[in-house]
């Protein structure tokens, strides 16, 4: 039987706001397997801000060059296996694009890894995929909270936003988001438990970053940039620290924004301001994986996905991150398992 691959093309370059015509939906034969490869039948897709920064630049990847397959993080089925170290029926995950089947030896820009079985593909995806990892080792080792303290959380209703703020009050700390409208608000605090919360799009961050903390944040931990993170470093308590985990509001300018207009509080604060990657961490994730699976069983972190449906409406769910519409992880379900 001859099998179709649609795949998603990356024909141009965005300029402000990706768009569908950055894409081209093609057709074509699916490839052969080789010696020690395997096919996989995509599954489920990761929509991730990162992606728009891949589109432009090189980071700490190379970017995705025109007429490439669009890059992103994907977890599906192996369908046919010349692997000795993958079976046919084996759910994995990898860097396979947005594309009905991928062919891989295991290796490349990130290496294939083997889902625990029993455990939704989504919540691999989210909570205890990479987007947990992050906010974990983001809030626990970067930000490092403590009781007591205060804890700002930018992008909150997102991700790896929300994830971040339930182990910050988990860490005893007090805690508030920022997020976009009424009903992300209203998530955080009566869903995710949080002490607090700022609409970005109807009120003053500043002035409502005042009102909830006035001895200042102990932590912010930054998904944004921006405005966002200008006002945050404006009202930084005495050796805070400053988590760069996103900056989401950039990723789309054509050219660089005015600089940071309150970063000199760093030095009156003497507060830290640290980026990271959470590959950084690789060697310890089998033990965060443990206690993010744990507090989940234990009722004490919530995660939310969002999912379109179809490959065709890749591109739709990739723009979604952009405009606000989801909540929590954004996910496009192609199929399910056999």
């Amino acid at each position: 039987m001859t099998r179709t691959n649609r795949k998603w093309v990356f024909v141009s370059r965005p300029k402000g706001m990706p768009a569908r015509d950055n894409f081209e939906l093609r057709e074509e034969p699916v490839q052969e397997i080789g010696e020690k490869e395997f096919l996989v039948r995509n599954l489920y897709l990761s929509c991730d801000p990162a992606q728009r920064t891949w589109m432009s630049r090189d980071t700490y990847v190379p970017m995705i060059q025109i007429g490439e397959v669009m890059r992103s993080g994907a977890t599906g089925q192996v369908v046919v296996s010349r692997n000795p170290r993958f079976s046919e029926g084996d759910i994995v995950s990898g860097m396979f694009g947005w594309q009905d089947y991928a062919v891989s030896d295991g290796g490349g820009l990130r290496s294939v890894t083997r889902l625990p079985s029993g455990v939704p593909i989504p919540t691999c995806m989210s909570l205890l995929g990479g987007t947990g990892l992050t906010a974990y080792f983001g809030m626990l080792e970067v930000g490092d909270p403590k009781p007591g303290e205060n804890v700002l959380v930018s992008g909150a209703a997102g991700a790896t936003g929300s994830i971040a703020a339930q182990i910050a009050k988990l860490s005893g700390a007090r805690v508030a988001g920022i997020a976009g409208g009424p009903d992300k608000c209203a998530w955080l605090i009566k869903e995710l438990g949080l002490d607090g919360a700022i609409d970005y799009r109807s009120e003053p961050v500043r002035k409502r970053i005042n009102e909830l903390f006035p001895q200042g944040c102990n932590v912010y931990f930054d998904n944004v940039g921006g405005e966002i993170l200008d006002a945050a470093l404006a009202r930084l308590a005495v050796g805070a620290r400053v988590v760069l985990c996103g900056a989401i509001s950039s990723y789309n300018d054509a050219e660089l924004g005015p600089g940071l207009r309150n970063y000199t509080n760093l030095i009156v604060k003497r507060a830290r301001m640290q980026g990271f990657l959470v590959s950084d961490y690789a060697s310890r994730f089998p033990k965060a994986l443990g206690d993010l699976a744990r507090w989940a069983g234990e009722g004490k972190i919530k995660h939310r996905v969002d999912i379109v449906d179809g490959l065709e409406n890749a591109p739709e769910a990739f723009i979604r991150l952009f405009t606000g519409e989801n909540i929590g992880k954004q996910l496009v379900r192609i199929a399910e398992p056999s």
